[in-house]
C-alpha cells in the first residue's frame, strides 16, 4: 500500500486544550477514507493540518509524501480542498470563481472544464450569481466542483454531503465513488455513518482529539454489524472493544 497520508504522533494544542492528540495514521492510495467523531473530535483540526492551514505542536504529517509544515503550498497545489464552512468569495459569480480557481491552478479549458461541473451538479442557472447570493446547497456545490476541477489524486473534504439534498447526495456519492475507482483518493470528515459505511473503503474514528480506532469497512459488515453501531459503543466506552 502506497500511502499518500500519513502522520506520526500528530499533536495540535490550541492555549488549554489539545484538539489532537498524538495521532498517527496512515492512508493507501486509492482509499476512500472516512474520518469520524463527535464534534470536537478534532476531525476538522486534523484536515486543517494535513492542508496546510494550520501547523501542528509536535510530530510530523505527510501528504502525497511532502511534509505538511515545511512546504504547506506544495500540499495545497497538488490536492483537492473543501474546508468546513468556507464558502466563495462574495463579490464574484460562480463563473468567475471557477475562472479564479482554474487560473491559480493554471487550467487552460477552465472554461469547459467549469460547464461540465455546472452541468453535473445541476446549478447552470446560478453560473451568473453572485457567490453572496446563491443558497447554501448551491454555494456547497460551487465548493465541490473548486475542490475536484483540476482533477487531484488526493481530494481532503469536511463535510461533503452535509448541506445537500438526498438526490444531490446520491449524486456526489457516486462521484466519489467513481473518482476512487480510477485510481485518486478521498479522505473526508463526516458525521453521516450511514453514508460513510455505504461508500468508504477504510475509516478512523476521533474522540476528544485521539485516535480510537482505524480499519477496513468491510470488515465491520462481515461482523454482521453497522457502522454507527460500532462507532457509538466505542465512543461510550471510549475505545475499549
Amino acid at each position: 500500500m502506497t500511502p499518500v497520508i500519513e502522520t506520526k504522533d500528530l499533536t495540535k494544542v490550541y492555549g488549554q486544550t489539545t484538539a489532537v492528540r498524538g495521532l498517527s495514521l496512515t492512508v493507501g492510495k486509492g482509499t476512500l477514507f472516512g474520518l469520524l467523531g463527535p464534534n470536537g473530535s478534532g476531525k476538522t483540526t486534523t484536515i486543517r493540518i494535513l492542508t496546510g492551514q494550520a501547523r501542528p505542536t509536535s510530530g510530523t504529517a505527510t501528504v502525497l509524501g511532502l511534509d505538511v509544515e515545511t512546504d504547506p503550498i506544495g500540499v495545497r497545489r497538488r490536492v483537492g480542498i473543501i474546508p468546513e464552512q468556507e464558502t466563495p468569495p462574495s463579490f464574484l459569480t460562480a463563473t468567475e470563481y471557477l475562472h479564479f480557481v482554474g487560473a491559480v491552478r493554471d487550467i487552460e479549458d477552465i472554461e469547459e472544464r467549469a460547464t461540465w461541473w455546472f452541468d453535473l451538479l445541476g446549478f447552470a442557472d446560478k453560473k451568473d450569481v453572485l457567490c453572496k447570493d446563491l443558497s447554501r446547497g448551491t454555494r456547497q456545490k460551487l465548493m465541490f466542483a473548486q475542490a475536484f476541477i483540476h482533477r487531484p489524486e488526493l481530494a481532503l473534504i469536511d463535510e461533503p454531503l452535509i448541506n445537500f439534498d438526498p438526490i444531490m447526495q446520491r449524486l456526489v456519492k457516486d462521484f466519489l465513488v467513481d473518482y476512487v475507482r480510477e485510481g485518486n483518493t478521498v479522505f473526508l470528515s463526516t458525521h453521516l455513518l450511514a453514508a460513510a459505511e455505504e461508500i468508504c473503503s477504510g475509516f478512523a474514528i476521533l474522540h476528544s482529539g485521539r485516535l480510537l480506532y482505524t480499519g477496513d469497512v468491510a470488515g465491520i459488515v462481515e461482523e454482521g454489524r453497522h457502522l454507527d453501531d460500532f462507532f457509538l459503543e466505542l465512543v461510550r466506552k471510549g475505545g475499549n472493544v
